[in-house]
C-alpha cells in the first residue's frame, strides 16, 4: 500500500508540477519532476508537519535550497491540502503567494531560497535550535541540487552542522547530473559526492532516487538520531516523461500546452488528488536554558572602542532578552563579541572563519524566533552579501555588527578596513545602518537595534574614541547636533569617528569667527531628514565627512534626503576615502585620505569663497 500511495503521489507532483509552471509559461518543471519521487515518500511518511499550525514550533521543516524547484514544493502543499488547485495554477502571477521562488510570503516557508548554496545554511541554524537551544525533536529536511553543490557556501555550512554534531539534519542531494548549461562538474558520480560529505564529518547515504524502497530505507537511517546525514540520490532530470528525461536544453524551460498533454499522457493523466494522511509532529517539551541575573546596559566615562561598547552592551542586553543569541566568525577578541559569550555561553555560537554560514545561520535562528547577533569585521561581512540580501527577502530579524571599520583601523592595511560597508547595508531592503561615535551611543544602538524588527548593522569603529555622551535616546532615523548657534556659517555633517575630527575643526573654525553646525548622524539609514533641511536653510553649505569610500556612504545618504525630499539640495563637498590607503597610525590615514580635522577646516573655508 505504501509503494502504491508514494507512486501514485509522485505522479501527482510530477503532473502538477508541469500544470502550474505551463499555465505561468515559465518555472523548471524538468528539476521538479527528479525529485518527485524523493519528496512523495517524504511528504507521505516522514515528514511531521500540522499543515493547519504552520506556526508551530513542534513541525519538522522543510527547505527547498534548490528554490527553482518551486512548482513540486507548491504541488507538494497542494497534495496537502494546505493550498487550493486554482491557487496552484496562479503560480509566477502578479499578486501571487506562490512566487517564482519560495518565499516566506507562505507560513509554510521560513526563509526565502533560491540563491543557490544558502538553504543548507539556514537548515543548519534551525537544526542547531531545535538541537541545542530549544530541545525539541524535530527533523530538519533540506532538499539541494547536484549544481549547487559547487558552491563553497554549501561546504561552510555542512563544517558548520559537523561542529553543531547536528544529529537532526538531513540533506538530500537530488542529482540529476544536469545543470543550466549542460553537465554538472561531477555528473552522476555520486561517490564523490558521498565522500565529501563523509570528509566533513557527515554520515553519507547513496541511494537510487527513483527506487522507493532505497529511498524508504535511506529515511529511516537517516531519522535515527546519528546524523548530520546526506542522502546522495541519482536521479534523472525530467523524470517520467520520455521527451524529458536527461535531456539537455530543458532547464528553466516551462512546456508548452501541447508539450504538457504529451507529458500528461504519459503520466496517466490529469486525475483527483490522492488521499492520504500525512505524519503528524510529536509534541516536546523543550528545555530550559539557563537564566541570568540582569546586568544594567553600560555608560562609559572613560575612552573606549565602540567594538568593545557593542560586546558589553551585547553581553547586559542578553540578560535580560532571552531571546538573544551571539555569533561570530572567530574574532570575538576583536568584535568583543566574547564578553557576550562569558555571560551567556549557552547562547553563543562559534561559526569561526565561514561569514556566509554565520549569516545563514542566523537567518535560521531568527526563523525559530530567536533574535541574533552576528558579528565580524566589516570587511569581512562584504563575503556575506548575497545571504544578507536573501536575508531581506526572507523578512529576517537579524542584527549585524561590523567592526574595524576605515580607515581608522590603522596598522593593519587596506585588506581589513571597511571601506565599502555602508553602501553594501544601505542597498538592503528594508536595512538600518547605525554607526556610533562613542561607547555609551554605541551601548544605547544596540538596545535600538534590538527592539528593532529587520536586518539591522551597527558599524563600529578599532581605536577607542573620547566620551561624547552621558547618556540618553539615539531613535533610529535620529542624529544629534552637537554644535549649533544662530550665525552657523556651514554645517558639518559626520559620523562615527570623523565626529571628533569635526569638532577638532570647530574649535578652529569657530576661533577664526567661523561658526559652523556640526550633526552627528548616526542613523545613516534611515537618515535625519529634517535636521539635514533645516541646516540647508539655516547655512550655506554642508561638508559631509566619512570614514568610507565616496560612492554609497554618508554623504550619498545626505544627498538622497533631499532627493527623496523633493528640495534642491545646497552646496555639498563630501570628504571621503578616495585613494587606496595603506598602513599607518589612524591620525595619518585620516590625514592622507583627507578627512581629518584640517581638511575639514579647509572645505569649509573653500565652501565659503
Amino acid at each position: 500500500m505504501s509503494h502504491q500511495l508514494w507512486r501514485d503521489l509522485a505522479r501527482q507532483l510530477r503532473v502538477d508540477s508541469i500544470r502550474c509552471s505551463t499555465a505561468a509559461g515559465s518555472g523548471h518543471p524538468t528539476s521538479s519532476l527528479s525529485a518527485a519521487d524523493l519528496m512523495a515518500v517524504l511528504l507521505a511518511s516522514y515528514l511531521r508537519y500540522d499543515w493547519r499550525r504552520p506556526e508551530s514550533l513542534d513541525n519538522d521543516q522543510l527547505l527547498f535550497s534548490k528554490g527553482h524547484a518551486s512548482p513540486l514544493l507548491y504541488s507538494m502543499f497542494r497534495a496537502v491540502g494546505a493550498i487550493s488547485d486554482e491557487e496552484l495554477m496562479t503560480y509566477r502571477k502578479l499578486g501571487s503567494r506562490l512566487q517564482g521562488h519560495p518565499t516566506p510570503a507562505l507560513p509554510w516557508v521560513k526563509v526565502a531560497t533560491g540563491s543557490l548554496g544558502q538553504g543548507i545554511g539556514a537548515a543548519v541554524g534551525m537544526a542547531l535550535s531545535a538541537n541545542r537551544l530549544e530541545g525539541r525533536s524535530i527533523r530538519v529536511w533540506c532538499l539541494l541540487g547536484d549544481s549547487e553543490a559547487a558552491e563553497g557556501s554549501v561546504w561552510e555550512s555542512f563544517d558548520q552542522a559537523a561542529d553543531e554534531r547536528l544529529t537532526n539534519l538531513i540533506a538530500i542531494l537530488d542529482v540529476n547530473r544536469l545543470g543550466q548549461t549542460g553537465e554538472t562538474s561531477l555528473g552522476w558520480h555520486t561517490e564523490v559526492y558521498a565522500a565529501r560529505a563523509r570528509a566533513f564529518g557527515w554520515r553519507a547515504i547513496e541511494i537510487d532516487g527513483h527506487d522507493f524502497d532505497q529511498i524508504d530505507a535511506a529515511y529511516r537511517e537517516a531519522t535515527d538520531g546519528r546524523g548530520p546525514t546526506l542522502i546522495v540520490a541519482k536521479t534523472v532530470k525530467g523524470k517520467g516523461v520520455s521527451f524529458l528525461e536527461n535531456k539537455n536544453g530543458w532547464h528553466g524551460k516551462a512546456l508548452s500546452e501541447e508539450e504538457a498533454r504529451r507529458a500528461y499522457a504519459e503520466l496517466g493523466g490529469v486525475q483527483p488528488p490522492v488521499e492520504f494522511s500525512a505524519p503528524k509532529p510529536e509534541p516536546s517539551e523543550p528545555i530550559a536554558l539557563p537564566r541570568h541575573e540582569p546586568r544594567p546596559m553600560p555608560t562609559f566615562s572613560e575612552p573606549i572602542a565602540t567594538r568593545e561598547a557593542y560586546g558589553r552592551a551585547l553581553a547586559a542586553l542578553g540578560t535580560t532578552d532571552e531571546r538573544i543569541v551571539v555569533l561570530d566568525a572567530e574574532v570575538g577578541n576583536s568584535t568583543y563579541s566574547e564578553i557576550a559569550a562569558d555571560v551567556i555561553p549557552e547562547r553563543f555560537v562559534q561559526t569561526y572563519i565561514r561569514e556566509q554560514a554565520m549569516v545563514a545561520t542566523a537567518v535560521g535562528l531568527q526563523a525559530r524566533g530567536w533574535l541574533p547577533f552576528a558579528a565580524t569585521f566589516g570587511a569581512f561581512v562584504t563575503r556575506a552579501f548575497d545571504f544578507i540580501r536573501m536575508a531581506a527577502i526572507s523578512r529576517a530579524n537579524l542584527k549585524i555588527c561590523g567592526s574595524h571599520a576605515g580607515v581608522s583601523i590603522g596598522e593593519d592595511g587596506p585588506s581589513q578596513m571597511a571601506l565599502e560597508d555602508l553602501a553594501m547595508m544601505r542597498a538592503v531592503a528594508g536595512s538600518v545602518v547605525l554607526y556610533p561615535a562613542d561607547g555609551t551611543q554605541s551601548a544605547r544602538l544596540v538596545e535600538a537595534a534590538a527592539a528593532h524588527r529587520g536586518i539591522t548593522y551597527l558599524r563600529t569603529t578599532r581605536e577607542k574614541t573620547p566620551k561624547l555622551y552621558d547618556d540618553g535616546e539615539f531613535p533610529i532615523g535620529g542624529s544629534r547636533t552637537l554644535r549649533s548657534s544662530p550665525d552657523d556659517r556651514v554645517t558639518v555633517v559626520a559620523a562615527g569617528v570623523t565626529v571628533f575630527e569635526a569638532l577638532t575643526a570647530y574649535q578652529e573654525l569657530t576661533g577664526a569667527g567661523i561658526p559652523i553646525r556640526v550633526i552627528d548622524a548616526y542613523s545613516v539609514k534611515p537618515i535625519d531628514v529634517e535636521t539635514l533641511l533645516r541646516a540647508a536653510r539655516e547655512t550655506a553649505g554642508i561638508v559631509v565627512v566619512e570614514d568610507h569610500h565616496p560612492e554609497g556612504g554618508l554623504g550619498s545618504a545626505v544627498l538622497d534626503a533631499f532627493a527623496d525630499a523633493g528640495v534642491r539640495p545646497p552646496p555639498v563637498v563630501k570628504l571621503a576615502v578616495r585613494e587606496l590607503p595603506g598602513s599607518g597610525t589612524p591620525a595619518e590615514l585620516r590625514a592622507l585620505a583627507g578627512i581629518d580635522a584640517q581638511h575639514i577646516v579647509a572645505a569649509v573655508r573653500s565652501l565659503l569663497r
